[in-house]
This record gives structure tokens, C-alpha cells and sequence, in this order.
């Protein structure tokens, strides 16, 4: 009798555990395909055999922050560092929401947090940089995002406050610089054409920063800021209306 108790045991813990496993994957796939509800659905029945697996509790959370039920994913978050003080992606994540919440200051030191733990991490030092920018912390803010750009040069966005941050340093031709490596990845955005142009502008390439005006006036004829930019320039360079 007690061997036969102790075979059922086993095989209702492999039961359990293969199901637990299949509701995880499943748990991955609903979130990949945007099914948020499900996927929580199925990540409250895997945790409740593994309530300690931070994986299942991140996705979890991830969850809740794409329904925009913040308090619940700050809650898994909190509980992922209860059970593991080394999760780097716990902490980025707390620092995600409070820099949407425009709680920089917070975010700032739990990012910070996140990347000590895990410094190779692209979305970490990315949001790093971002959360400098915000506090005013330019010079910092460039040297999180330059490494950001180490980690993965194919995101444009970084770029974009790289030169924000060199701006507000009074770095022209860094700016610039940054602004031409947004541009080269998103070349029909025309928030970073104006802001090269602004960039050149400012470094003394009066007839590019003209060509970036030019490219944002053609597809917003009424965008004042570069059309008196643009003339700005064309007054520079001794030109008329007409000579363009």
C-alpha cells in the first residue's frame, strides 16, 4: 500500500509539473501574441504550484503593464526583488513605470540598480540614458545612451536623445552628428529632420540645415518653426526667397 501511495504521488507531481510547464509556454505565446488576459490566466495556475519562479512573475507583470494595470505589475515586480535581489530586470522594470509616471527620481535609482546588476542589457542602459536626460544629468545621459548604441546601433531612437543630450551641452557638431545617425535609420521622420536641421543650423552648415527645412516644409508646408529657421539660414547666406 505505501509503495502504491508513493507510485501515485510521483506520478501526480509529473502530471502536475507537465502541466504547470505547458501552461508557462502557453502563458509565452498568448503574450506574444498580445492576448494579455489569457496569458495572465494561464500564469495564475502555473504560480500557484511555483510561486517563486521570477520568470513566470515577470511575464506576469509585463501582463498587467500592457492592460495598464500599473499598481499590479509594480506588485509582481516588488515581489520578483523579494525573492531574488539580483533580478536586473525587476528593477528596470519598476523603473519603466515610474519614468512613465514622470517619477524620474525613482526611476533613476532603480535603474541605476539595473544596471550594476546587468550593465549588457540594451533596454536597461537605454532607459538609463533616458531617465539622465530628464533629470538633467546630460553628460551621463550621453554616456548611457553611447553605450546603448554599443549594444544594439541598428535602434534609431537612441541617436535621437543622444542628441538631445549633446544640445544641451552645446555640443553643435555632436548634435548634429547624433541627428544624422537618427536620420540615416529613419529618414521619413520628420521630427529628426527638423532637429538636424536645427542641429546644422547651429553648427554653421547653413545649406544642409536649409536642405533638412526644406524636406520637413514640403511635407508640413505650415511647420513655422522651419520655415523661420529656414530663413534664418537663407539670411546668412545672403540669399532671397526666390533664390531657393
Amino acid at each position: 500500500m505505501k509503495r502504491l501511495l508513493r507510485t501515485l504521488t510521483i506520478l501526480l507531481l509529473i502530471i502536475i509539473s507537465s502541466s504547470c510547464s505547458s501552461n508557462l509556454q502557453e502563458a509565452q505565446q498568448l503574450f506574444n501574441d498580445e492576448q494579455y488576459e489569457e496569458a495572465i490566466s494561464n500564469l495564475n495556475q502555473y504560480l500557484f504550484f511555483t510561486v517563486t519562479d521570477v520568470k513566470a512573475l515577470h511575464l506576469r507583470a509585463r501582463c498587467y503593464e500592457e492592460l495598464g494595470e500599473i499598481e499590479k505589475s509594480k506588485s509582481d515586480y516588488e515581489r520578483i526583488i523579494d525573492i531574488d535581489k539580483e533580478y536586473a530586470q525587476a528593477y528596470g522594470g519598476l523603473a519603466k513605470l515610474h519614468f512613465e509616471e514622470k517619477d524620474y527620481e525613482n526611476a533613476e535609482n532603480l535603474i541605476l540598480r539595473a544596471a550594476t546588476l546587468d550593465p549588457e542589457d540594451f533596454d536597461i542602459m537605454y532607459l538609463l540614458g533616458r531617465t539622465m536626460l530628464m533629470n538633467g544629468k546630460f553628460k551621463k545621459a550621453e554616456e548611457f545612451l553611447r553605450k546603448a548604441a554599443d549594444l544594439n546601433p541598428d535602434y534609431a531612437q537612441t541617436y535621437y536623445y543622444t542628441g538631445m543630450a549633446l544640445a544641451y551641452q552645446g555640443d553643435a557638431l555632436g548634435c548634429a552628428a547624433s541627428f544624422n545617425s537618427y536620420v540615416s535609420r529613419e529618414p521619413n521622420n520628420m521630427v529628426g529632420r527638423y532637429n538636424r536641421g536645427f542641429a546644422l543650423m547651429n553648427a554653421g552648415f547653413m545649406k544642409w540645415a536649409i536642405e533638412d527645412f526644406d524636406a520637413v516644409l514640403k511635407q508640413n508646408p505650415d511647420h513655422t518653426e522651419a520655415l523661420a529657421k529656414k530663413e534664418i539660414c537663407m539670411k546668412y547666406l545672403g540669399l532671397s526667397a526666390s533664390a531657393n
